[in-house]
């Protein structure tokens, strides 16, 4: 297949079966960075009503960074993974106190910020500011995988990337990554692909009776009460959850030492 033919393929295929989200309309950066944070780790159908409300509450990047974190982690409650919801309030203090409240349209900047890695600041540059930048995540990852090593096993993103690249229309990255974002999603349904053939796949652990629930459940409690006592804390938690002391005591002081919760006078908060 050559590359006039597989970019054809792609915009036929998005011409007949784009999808409607709230952050591809009147795009401005700030929307763009809220959205790809949410959309780490979390399909698209959860992030949909979350990205509304979170827009109603902090509608920029200002609104946002004077937020407290108990405002952040109770509007982000839902999304999970509460550790991209600080990211994203550290992000936008950052730019605030940094940047004069204008996010950077570097790859090379946008890491330097935490919860940004390199596939989500070319995400970032591509869709905010209309870049022709190469990244990869998991939709791109199956087209590749599909189209151009059908059949073979252990591919490495290092081989993905040049094709990614020479693939990518220079004139409008967003549209085209648009595209490929919705044809991935399309093959995942159609055909069950699950990226096995990628030498970086990685089954996700197991939810119920991980310490990721814990850490949630802990957050969820404090963010309803404001602050507690670590035993109430601890009896609130069990209500939800079936895991010994031992357990809850080792996350508590994980989420003290990340500075998440704060103990002050014997008393639990965010």
């Amino acid at each position: 297949m050559t590359i006039l033919e597989f970019q054809q393929k792609i915009y036929n295929f998005y011409e007949k079966n784009k999808r409607d989200f709230v952050w591809r309309k009147d795009i401005t950066p700030y929307k763009v960075l809220v959205s790809e944070i949410m959309l780490q780790q979390t399909q698209t159908a959860r992030v949909v009503h979350k990205f509304e409300e979170w827009m109603n509450i902090f509608p920029d990047m200002e609104s946002l960074a004077c937020a407290s974190t108990h405002q952040v982690l109770s509007v982000w409650q839902g999304l999970g993974y509460n550790r991209r919801g600080l990211a994203l309030h550290g992000i936008a203090k950052k730019i605030m106190n940094e940047f004069g409240g204008k996010l950077p349209n570097s790859v090379q900047t946008l890491q330097t910020f935490s919860g940004i890695g390199p596939n989500t600041a070319g995400s970032i540059c591509a869709f905010a500011f209309n870049l022709p930048v190469v990244f990869i995540e998991t939709n791109i990852r199956t087209i590749f995988l599909h189209e151009f090593f059908y059949g073979q096993k252990n591919i490495s993103d290092k081989q993905l990337l040049p094709i990614i690249y020479n693939t990518l229309d220079q004139n409008n990255p967003r549209e085209w990554y648009y595209a490929l974002m919705d044809y991935g999603v399309f093959l995942k349904k159609e055909y069950q692909l699950n990226n096995k053939t990628s030498r970086h796949y990685c089954k996700q652990s197991k939810f119920v009776g991980s310490k990721r629930q814990v850490r949630g459940a802990i957050i969820r409690v404090l963010t309803k009460v404001g602050k507690t006592s670590q035993d109430e804390l601890f009896e609130l938690v069990r209500l939800e959850l079936s895991h010994n002391q031992h357990d809850l005591f080792l996350v508590l002081s994980k989420l003290i030492s990340e500075k998440i919760v704060h103990e002050i006078d014997g008393m639990l908060r965010l």
